[in-house]
């Protein structure tokens, strides 16, 4: 075991990176040799932990986690992380702050940063905002290093915006990479990203947004499926062709869920709601106008309806590579008959993949470490060297 963390250590030193007092926003503004250093560096804090040796950074010092959105997976990884590191997690609750007081930004981000190392946010609620707020923090908070306010500058991590939710996104092509063998054994895998049907409308676009932007790094062959009028933001499709051809691989776009199981080797059916849509539900948000959501929401669904056969099914799965494709989701997926009437998948497909979803999102812990460290640490081979010689047991046993 630690001659093979050894090895993700020495690999991890020829990479080229520049990712310290770097925050990580979104996949797609770190190089090639930065998203192999992180998933490297996930994968020797998982090998460690699993020779019960602590991979503790800090013996003081807080993990702000500021979730403007609910969740599960992504809330106790990022909790996770930051113990499997060393620091305390202080939840940023808006309402019992100042900020419901009208406290600015600036000042919440300097306020909350003096002994912190790093800053979870979680902002996908409103298109064109997330990303938007998430830079203002960062931007607070080199001002504060740079008045001397601050001592240091917390590493912000992306835990899902409008835009990428890239913590997501590197945890689940870190499991396809142990899948399939190694990063490089992606390289001509077809991927399947369609939409599914949902008896909800807002899902956010982060995640398929996610998953091409990520996917076209590897020199996969993509396939976007969806409905006509369900689309993307533009901007991130267009960014994903051109790096999908970059990389050696393909990006097609079709409106049948049919044509993109074909030949898959992964399939990842996961429900959205159209950009349009969004971008409709962002003044009314804004506005309080519970009247007009419930009037979008209405629409939304009597569309929605109208593709309710968009849904992962035995005999879609048949289509695939062999029949075998592996079968990818985000979690929680609306499943047909258990979750709700008419889903993203039929149960018995979820049911055959249930351990692979979940040890999918069993990476996402050690991908958020590996983010924090690598924004803290300028040696983060030698860091991890250290941690390995120094061998302190995370568990005493007898």
């Amino acid at each position: 075991m630690e001659k093979n963390i050894g090895k993700l250590i020495e690999t991890l030193r020829s990479k080229k990176i520049s990712m310290f007092r770097k925050d990580f926003l979104l996949t797609w503004e770190k190089s090639r040799d930065e998203i192999d250093a992180t998933f490297l560096v996930a994968d020797a804090l998982r090998a460690m932990r699993d020779a019960n040796i602590s991979t503790r950074v800090w013996d003081s010092g807080i993990a702000v986690s500021n979730f403007r959105d609910n969740s599960t997976r992504t809330r106790f990884s990022y909790a996770s992380a930051c113990d499997l590191l060393g620091l305390y997690v202080q939840d940023l609750d808006e309402g019992k702050s100042q900020i419901a007081h009208g406290e600015t930004v600036r000042e919440t981000a300097n306020m909350i940063s003096f002994l912190s190392e790093a800053i979870g946010i979680r902002d996908d609620m409103y298109l064109g905002e997330g990303d938007k707020y998430q830079r203002e923090v960062a931007k607070a908070l080199d001002e504060g290093v740079a008045a001397g306010v601050l001592p240091d500058r917390p590493a912000i991590v992306n835990l899902q915006s409008d835009v990428d939710h890239p913590t997501q996104a590197m945890a689940d092509f870190l499991h396809l990479s142990n899948h399939f063998g190694g990063i490089d054994g992606l390289k001509g895998k077809k991927i399947a990203m369609t939409w599914a049907y949902s008896p909800s409308y807002g899902k956010p676009l982060s995640v398929p947004q996610g998953i091409i932007g990520l996917a076209s790094r590897f020199g996969m062959d993509i396939t976007l499926a969806h409905p006509e009028g369900y689309d993307l933001i533009p901007d991130v499709v267009e960014l994903s062709k051109r790096q999908a051809k970059e990389s050696g691989g393909s990006f097609r776009h079709v409106t049948s869920m049919d044509e993109a199981f074909k030949g898959a080797d992964i399939v990842y059916p996961k429900s959205w709601a159209p950009f349009d849509v969004m971008q409709k539900r962002v003044p009314l948000l804004r506005n309080g106008d519970q009247a007009g959501l419930k009037d979008l929401e209405k629409k939304c669904l009597e569309n929605n309806a109208r593709y309710r056969d968009w849904e992962c099914t035995e005999d879609r799965m048949k289509l695939t590579r062999s029949g075998t494709a592996l079968y990818m989701h985000c979690l929680p997926a609306d499943i047909t008959d258990v979750s709700c009437k008419a889903g993203e998948v039929a149960a018995s497909v979820f049911d055959r993949y249930r351990d692979d979803t979940y040890r999918e999102a069993s990476y996402k812990p050690y991908i958020i470490a590996a983010m924090i460290l690598l924004g803290k640490e300028k040696d983060p081979a030698g860091l991890l060297a250290k941690m390995l010689e120094r061998g302190t047991p995370r568990v005493v046993r007898p």
